[in-house]
C-alpha cells in the first residue's frame, strides 16, 4: 500500500527534513534530496506506523464493543417486576 499525502503536506515535510538537516547535521540538504528522503520514509517506514496506528485502533474498537452489552443492556421479561414492586410497596 502506497502512503500518499497532500501537496501541502508533503512541502511541510520537505521544509521539516530541511530545517532538520541545517540544524542538526553538518551539511544542508536540498528540495531534492528532502523529497526523495520523504519519499523513502513514506515507503520504507510509513507501512510501519501506518499498521501500529490500525492496530492500535482495532485495540480501542474492541474494547468499546465489549463495553455495548453494558452500556445498551435492557432487562428482559421487565413488564412483570413492575407490577410486583409496586405490591411489595404498598
Amino acid at each position: 500500500m502506497t502512503i500518499e499525502i497532500s501537496k501541502e503536506a508533503r512541502k511541510e515535510a520537505m521544509a521539516s527534513i530541511e530545517r532538520y538537516f541545517h540544524e542538526n547535521m553538518e551539511e544542508r540538504i536540498g528540495n531534492v534530496a528532502a523529497a526523495a528522503l520523504l519519499g523513502f520514509f513514506l515507503e520504507e517506514i510509513g507501512p510501519l506506523v501506518y499498521n501500529k496506528a490500525v492496530a492500535d485502533l482495532q485495540e480501542r474498537l474492541q474494547a468499546r464493543v465489549m463495553e455495548l452489552d453494558i452500556e445498551f443492556h435492557e432487562d428482559e421479561f421487565a413488564y412483570w417486576r413492575k407490577f410486583d414492586k409496586q405490591k411489595k410497596g404498598k
